[in-house]
């Protein structure tokens, strides 16, 4: 029986280290996205003074249409590559993600299909049938989290592609003023 708890906690071990990681991940890729939204804000507040300044600066109403013509250009490019660099900290931060989930739920059940080995092998006579039970309750569970990986991984190649036409759309529109200005 003590083979089997120091099993147990070993297995937990593997978890408990498994989500300490995954949320030293997740926050790392919220640092990241927190970082580039300040410094976007810190950009958008300095330049929006200096637009400000150069607009009370305009002498007649067609240096103010000039002047108002040059500032969508560059506002349209910043916002594009903020979302850009946006999108490539989400995708990466998800990639990292689900491969490091993958390696350690892998690792997991290892450890639970040897400790499962072991209380099956160290069970008393007549509890055959609750063993059983029990395994059956374990592999439905296993089962039942490969299929809402697999759901999750598919939202998220969803959410990417969407994201990713998204901000395409958002460039080709870029791109499109810009050559018309």
């Amino acid at each position: 029986m003590n083979n089997t708890v120091e099993k147990m906690t070993a297995t937990s071990k593997v978890a408990l280290e498994a989500a300490q990681v995954l949320a030293t991940k997740a926050q790392a890729s919220a640092e990241k996205l927190v970082d580039l939204n300040m410094a976007a804000s810190k950009a958008a507040v300095s330049e929006s003074f200096e637009n400000a300044h150069a607009v009370l600066g305009a002498k007649d109403p067609q240096a103010l249409a000039a002047l108002a013509s040059g500032l969508a250009k560059p506002l349209a490019e910043k916002s594009a590559a903020y979302a850009q660099e946006f999108k490539k900290i989400v995708e990466d931060a998800s990639a990292d993600f689900t491969k490091t989930a993958q390696a350690n739920l892998a690792d997991v059940q290892k450890g639970f299909a040897t400790l499962m080995e072991s209380a099956t092998k160290n069970a008393p006579a007549g509890t055959e049938s609750a063993v059983a039970f029990f395994n059956q309750a374990m592999t439905a569970g296993q089962n039942a989290f490969k299929t809402a990986q697999t759901t999750a991984q598919q939202a998220v190649d969803a959410a990417q592609a969407n994201f990713t036409a998204a901000s395409k759309q958002a460039t080709d529109a870029v791109k499109k003023a810009t050559k018309s200005a």
